[in-house]
């Protein structure tokens, strides 16, 4: 009789994209970029997602189902974003839920980027890739998707309205070149 023993690290593994990152791109991005630290090499730092509820004003569930989508989508509960301040011409009070948003870091981010490059956006309708030109200068990329059905979490039966997101990817890259290599060689989808 043969007992085997398993440890814990053998039970909770490293999210893939990350030992790619680390073992065949950041030499790769050393090289073509001419870094002398390897400290310098670009990676993800976070991804935020947000998700605008203007419907909130009229319906009070819309809160709660967003809410289990998002959940769905990234594994981590969002918090809820609430109006500032009042605006009579949207009906809108202060205190008001309007949008939910959340950050994710570490193996959650990692995750969730690659479901997204490799499950939810070839899903979307006539895709030819993604814009090039949304970096902000400083190599973050911003991402808007127009419904939360391209993810194969979120399942059709449950949800009560298609809603949009937005996703933004941040990275220690310096400029937009860096980021938009990072992200190439991360497998992101750029149209050409």
């Amino acid at each position: 009789m043969t007992t085997e023993t398993f440890t814990s690290v053998d039970s909770v593994s490293e999210p893939r994209l990350r030992v790619k990152h680390r073992e065949e791109l950041a030499p790769q991005l050393m090289r073509e970029f001419n870094y002398t630290n390897s400290m310098r090499v670009p990676t993800l730092s976070k991804i935020a997602v947000n998700m605008g509820l203007g419907e909130a004003i009229d319906n009070a569930n819309a809160v709660d189902s967003a809410t289990n989508d998002l959940m769905a989508i990234t594994g981590q509960r969002p918090y809820v974003r609430r109006a500032k301040q009042a605006i009579s011409n949207f009906k809108l009070r202060e205190g008001n839920p309007i949008g939910l948003a959340l950050t994710l870091r570490s193996a959650r981010m990692w995750e969730f980027y690659d479901r997204l490059v490799t499950a939810a956006l070839p899903r979307v309708r006539d895709f030819r890739g993604v814009a090039p030109n949304a970096f902000d200068g400083h190599g973050n990329y911003s991402l808007g998707l127009t419904e939360q059905l391209i993810f194969p979490e979120v399942s059709f039966d449950n949800i009560d309205r298609v809603r949009g997101l937005q996703v933004n990817i941040v990275t220690t890259a310096g400029t937009d070149e860096e980021g938009k290599r990072l992200l190439e060689l991360l497998g992101m989808p750029f149209s050409r």
